[in-house]
């Protein structure tokens, strides 16, 4: 039985939604967003379109600052973030590496020296091919990969992260087993799958979107309990909406996403983690962040407060049950 995080039990948080009522803490000078990628990466272009929105319409008085912390895979602006403890000025941009990491490295933080605030959208996962392969679903790509075991490579961003995690459960779930080639970046994992260096790759709608829109790859399914939203076509065929799910596509994972969260220090007041989720929670009621969502093909998806508590526990027992199993937890 896994063990319950005790940071997530004991993390209160004064927010209540729909209606998120305005706290009386206000910031009192600049605030920091500290990005925990490097700049260019989706965690950056996350938290500056979040910056950009917020300087728009206003929504706080105070000015904004942008630090890009992204090394050891993000650790290192967490640990900036836990050294700020009680600082209500330091506002900090990951996804699910906040609590995961930790489990898989020695780190100089625990996810409960953090305080969450908020998941503005859910990044989905898609399983790519080249286009010129003689795959076309699922299933058939699947039963290849099964028909010769370790002979496939499946391309991901980085070791012990989420495309290998779900590298890791798709073998579980069709007893496929795959080459696993990490690269530093989606973006890398998209070129060598386009150059016909790796058979698949796992990568978010964005990362590959340039090459689908070129013809070099295709897609095969999203791991997503429904389809992707609609829009305008990719290629001259196909748009996101037609992508059926992997479910649908014979590959029984029901979903895989990873939140893009916003962190505060441990030890700050309440009612400064109830100002920004208010703020954030303003911020994903624009016109411009529905366009961001749009043109990335996330999943439009607010979480605070308890909802946001549960949709973390129970991610972070779906993933260190991965990480077991595969031997990662550093000890």
């Amino acid at each position: 039985m896994l063990k319950k995080t005790s940071w997530l039990l004991a993390t209160t948080i004064a927010v209540t939604f729909g209606g998120v009522a305005q706290a009386d803490w206000k910031p009192a000078k600049p605030v920091e967003f500290i990005v925990t990628s490097s700049p260019g990466g989706g965690t950056d272009n996350f938290a500056r379109v979040v910056q950009s929105i917020i300087a728009k319409h206003k929504l706080m008085e105070q000015p904004i600052v942008v630090t890009n912390k992204g090394g050891g895979s993000g650790a290192e602006g967490f640990i900036y973030t836990k050294v700020a403890a009680g600082d209500s000025h330091k506002l900090t941009f990951g996804t699910n590496n906040a609590y995961l990491l930790p489990y898989v490295a020695k780190l100089a933080y625990k996810p409960d020296e953090l305080t969450p605030v908020a998941a503005m959208a859910l990044d989905e996962f898609l399983l790519w091919v080249k286009a010129d392969t003689p795959y076309k679903d699922a299933k058939s790509y699947i039963e290849a990969v099964k028909a010769k075991p370790d002979t496939f490579k499946m391309g991901g961003s980085q070791s012990k992260d989420t495309d290998q995690t779900l590298t890791s459960l798709i073998q579980d779930a069709t007893g496929a087993k795959f080459i696993y080639v990490p690269f530093q970046g989606g973006g890398a994992a998209g070129v060598q799958l386009a150059g016909g260096h790796i058979d698949s790759n796992t990568n978010n709608p964005n990362e590959n979107a340039g090459q689908w829109k070129a013809g070099a790859i295709t897609p095969l399914c999203v791991f997503s309990p429904t389809r992707l939203q609609g829009g305008v076509k990719v290629t001259a065929t196909m748009g996101w909406s037609d992508i059926p799910t992997c479910k649908e596509a014979g590959i029984p994972i029901d979903q895989f996403q990873m939140p893009r969260t916003v962190w505060l220090p441990g030890g700050v007041p309440a009612d400064a983690v109830a100002f920004y989720a208010n703020v954030l929670k303003k911020v994903s009621e624009t016109p411009e962040w529905k366009e961001y969502i749009e043109r990335t093909s996330q999943t439009d998806r607010f979480l605070a407060g308890q909802d946001l508590k549960t949709f973390i526990a129970s991610d972070d027992a779906k993933n260190r049950k991965v990480f077991e199993q595969e031997g990662w937890i550093a000890r």
